[in-house]
């Protein structure tokens, strides 16, 4: 099978690549530059393509020859989507990353809005969205989510099968700003106890890289329309996270409920957790946990640390 990824230097795009090559794929990637492109992809085989995601002609050239998979990775608003089904004739399915930022609750919060949704339950995929923006301006609080939902509405009129993903904190090697760096730049100066709001409760579902391009993988086996949650297993909360992020630094912490603490970025309350056993019932299973994952970013941050001492 021919797998096209578009966006593949980043960290998502370098583990669905990962996944891809590993499972016999022969994987192109592509991205703006090339000097960005890990070594690690190009010692496995895979190809990579300078593209410009915003130069439709571009990504058209990218996907002449043909893909029995596109996994478009940087899709962020409707005239991505476009060009890349100006092609479809050539294409054998799609799987495009949107994001959990498109669910709405009854009082139209979102994830980004700013009074916090509250859904009451993990969300599923049933849930109403957000009204979809095509403008293209899509690179602020307030245009992420529905410009998202511009993106699934135009791919999910495609004549060819396509599955949308919407993860949630996506975690892994090669994140330009994780946040497990706010766990860790507290650990190293010292801290051993956390006081956050609503420890025990409150949390804003992590996904590991690993975990949304091992569905990815399962996607590309099994074609079709559909739309699935992304998210690691269970309902780890903010406490757990933060345990688990000092933990893979070596380092136990002391996590206290207390309303008046410093909330970290998974202390979103209330909760707002995924629903994945639409993913499940499709055959999918995760890698692994949160706290069996996350070391992998962990171990890439303080490397990064310990090079610019």
């Amino acid at each position: 099978m021919r797998a096209v990824v578009l966006g593949v230097n980043g960290m998502t795009g370098r583990a669905v690549a990962t996944e891809l090559v590993e499972a016999g794929h022969q994987v192109v990637g592509t991205g703006r530059s090339g000097e960005r492109f890990p070594a690690a992809l190009r010692e496995r085989g895979v190809e990579f393509l300078r593209s410009d995601r915003d130069d439709p002609a571009q990504v058209r050239a990218a996907l002449g020859p043909g893909a029995d998979v596109v996994v478009d990775v940087v899709a962020y608003t409707a005239a991505h989507a476009r060009s890349v089904l100006a092609v479809s004739a050539g294409i054998g399915s799609v799987v495009v990353l949107s994001s959990k930022a498109v669910y709405v609750d009854a009082l139209g919060r979102h994830s980004n809005s700013d009074d916090p949704p509250d859904f009451g339950r993990p969300v599923v995929e049933g849930n109403p969205v957000l009204a979809a923006d095509f403008s293209g301006e899509y690179a602020s609080r307030e245009g992420y989510g529905p410009h998202k939902v511009a993106v699934e509405e135009v791919y999910r009129s495609a004549d060819v099968p396509v599955s949308v993903l919407r993860p949630s904190r996506v975690h892994g090697p090669g994140a330009a700003e994780p946040r497990e760096a706010w766990v860790l730049d507290r650990v190293l100066a010292g801290r051993r106890v956390f006081r956050l709001p609503h420890a025990a409760d409150a949390g804003n579902h992590p996904t590991a890289a690993a975990n949304l391009a091992r569905l990815v993988l399962r996607c590309t086996e099994r074609p079709a329309h559909r739309v699935l949650n992304s998210a690691d297993p269970g309902n780890p909360t903010a406490a757990e996270v933060v345990g688990a992020v000092a933990a893979a630094a070596g380092i136990e912490v002391e996590v206290v409920d207390d309303p008046d603490g410093e909330p970290s970025p998974w202390s979103s309350w209330p909760p707002f957790f995924l629903d994945t056993s639409a993913a499940e019932a499709l055959g999918y299973r995760p890698v692994a946990t949160h706290r069996e994952t996350v070391g992998a970013c962990v171990d890439e941050l303080l490397a990064r640390r310990a090079a610019t001492s």
